[in-house]
């Protein structure tokens, strides 16, 4: 089992790779913002376990179990974003949990929260519920729907 940095750091790769299409010690550096000495003896760790090749001036590749690793820890944490999202966490902040919770849910929380998402993502419509949560976020209250009880059809 992997660490929850290497994991970052695997994730980080791949997000580089995808925006830049190749990747360097310092880009590595800025996204996760540590020292660049501490990112190659990162490297050099990952390297050893076959999930990246690091060649000191060639840049950094993700191996293909190294790469299956960065997209199932990007694929929580684009679930759990989506889902903080939903909840109306600022995306700043989602962000930043998202990275912190990615790596201690169980894979069924994950399945299940992946489930949530899609569900409310592909709704036809907005959901009740949905709108009723947001007032609540804003005022603290329940939505009431006033029912004349009394009133005959």
């Amino acid at each position: 089992m992997l660490s929850r940095k290497a994991e970052d750091y695997l994730e980080a790769i791949l997000n580089i790779i995808d925006e830049q299409g190749y990747v360097r010690v310092k880009n590595v550096s800025a996204s996760l913002n540590v020292k660049p000495p501490s990112v190659v003896e990162m490297l050099k760790k990952l390297d050893k376990h076959g999930l990246v090749r690091y060649e000191k001036h060639n840049g950094v590749k993700l191996t293909e179990k190294g790469h299956e690793i960065a997209l199932a820890v990007k694929d929580k944490h684009n679930a759990i974003k989506s889902f903080l999202k939903i909840i109306r966490v600022p995306d700043k902040i989602a962000e930043r949990d998202a990275c912190i919770i990615e790596h201690g849910l169980d894979p069924k929380t994950i399945t299940q929260v992946k489930a949530l998402v899609e569900f409310v993502e592909t709704s036809p419509v907005y959901p009740d519920w949905l709108k009723h949560f947001e007032t609540f976020c804003e005022t603290g209250k329940h939505v009431c729907e006033k029912k004349d009880h009394n009133r005959k059809n």
